[in-house]
């Protein structure tokens, strides 16, 4: 990436076991003490926006005091809910709540710190916008859907470290204590040489909601984000962006180059969208291991969310490491965590202690992994890393409104074009 050589050390040390363990102890500690009430603001009021509310809302001396959503219903049903769940410490009366494109500067302009949680499309402004205004920030997974999305994320962040702003981002298993302890046995040498790894996000579908009589394309592309790129990135960068991340984590790298295939086999009809619902991509690295990862969206069939790694004397799972012969040699026996939760305590002990921490170096490096994997798919030829990284193809619409032009249109079948590898531009 082009990032400076002290901000890629940064990265590599804070994906290390030493310094991702570093910061769970100070977990409760955060958890028992910090009396400053530090001002919320929620962004994006989905479920996994209101379920990042709720974490951080767990976390004591905090308080909900502005939310923002494109459409107001979303951001009513979030509110209740909380509202149910935390009482007086959910504080927005309705001029604190904001609706439309433009809501997320009003809500962010109120609050200390905001949790960015819409579709990831939008990220790479929200993330802009908050460091600008010196917030600290939750940033979920992925943080953009295209190269230029991840370049103005990595200009932000070195803002963000400019201005002592905290940035912690939800990519969970960094924080979860099973795969902290599964690194620091790989690390000590227990599967010996890294040989390869595989990942997968092999599961059923999500959610499709239907067009409603009025509904501008907009609207119902907004309704719909998870099936259009330019708002989603396709469900390999959406999803699969943690079991990458775990993959580039574990091998403290990036891959260089990426080949691979996809399509759409079972989700086909036109209320999907744009996206494949099948993916198998062949990562590079630098040293010329390979990881292999699969993103799939099929009911009824094989499913499978985890990683392994292979080496010279052994196999690592999550949690679990066997030797050559498939006997299990090391296994976590800890309680584990819950590493959503965990990864909020982090977030308010930094801001309280005033500790450096920016996660976003990382997120984007693991969000452009997905990527470099789409693209190469889309494409049907083998991508570089360099080539995704300064892709100058923008997906996002050039105006946000209702009325707006969202890009991808639907044909008089009522189905949208799904890429096809060798024609058009996806790079």
């Amino acid at each position: 990436m082009t990032v400076p050589s002290s901000d890629r050390r940064s990265f590599l040390k804070a994906g290390t076991i030493a310094a991702a363990a570093s910061a769970l102890p100070s977990v409760l500690h955060a958890q028992a003490g910090g009396s400053d009430e530090i001002k919320i603001a929620l962004i994006g009021c989905g479920g996994r926006g209101s379920g990042a509310a709720a974490q951080s809302l767990a976390v004591p001396g905090t308080r909900l005091i502005a939310m923002a959503d494109a459409f107001g219903d979303n951001l009513d049903i979030a509110h209740d809910q909380l509202k149910a769940q935390f009482g007086e410490r959910v504080d927005v009366p309705k001029e604190r709540r904001f609706t439309g494109f433009e809501a997320y500067k009003q809500a962010i302009d109120a609050a200390q710190v905001v949790l960015l949680c819409t579709p990831p499309g939008f990220r790479p402004a929200h993330f802009e916008y908050a460091v600008q205004q010196g917030k600290h920030i939750f940033m979920e997974k992925p943080v953009a859907v295209d190269g230029p999305g991840i370049r103005r994320v990595i200009e932000a962040a070195k803002i963000a470290d400019q201005k002592k702003l905290k940035v912690v981002c939800g990519l969970q298993r960094r924080y979860q204590k099973s795969y902290l302890e599964t690194l620091k046995q790989i690390e000590g040498g227990m599967i010996g040489d890294h040989v390869s790894s595989q990942v997968y996000w092999v599961s059923g579908g999500v959610w499709v909601r239907d067009r409603k009589p009025g509904m501008t394309e907009m609207e119902y592309q907004m309704r719909n984000w998870y099936y259009f790129n330019w708002i989603c990135g396709d469900h390999i960068t959406e999803q699969h962006v943690h079991n990458l991340d775990v993959g580039n984590w574990f091998k403290k790298d990036h891959p260089v180059k990426a080949v691979g295939m996809g399509g759409r086999t079972k989700r086909v009809g036109k209320e999907y969208g744009e996206i494949y619902d099948h993916f198998y991509v062949e990562y590079s690295y630098a040293d010329g291991t390979v990881m292999n990862a699969q993103a799939r969206h099929w009911n009824d069939v094989w499913s499978r969310v985890s990683e392994t790694f292979a080496g010279t004397a052994g196999t690592a799972y999550p949690g679990m490491i066997k030797d050559r012969k498939g006997k299990v040699i090391w296994r976590f026996n800890g309680q584990d965590n819950n590493p959503y939760d965990t990864e909020h305590v982090v977030l308010y002990d930094h801001i309280r202690s005033d500790t450096p921490i920016n996660n976003a170096y990382y997120t984007a490096e693991s969000t452009l992994t997905s990527i470099l994997g789409r693209m190469a798919c889309y494409s049907g030829g083998e991508v570089t890393w360099d080539q995704a990284l300064n892709s100058t193809l923008d997906t996002m619409p050039k105006r946000l409104a209702w009325d707006a032009d969202p890009g991808p249109k639907p044909g008089s079948d009522g189905m949208y074009p799904c890429p096809i590898p060798g024609v058009g531009t996806v790079v």
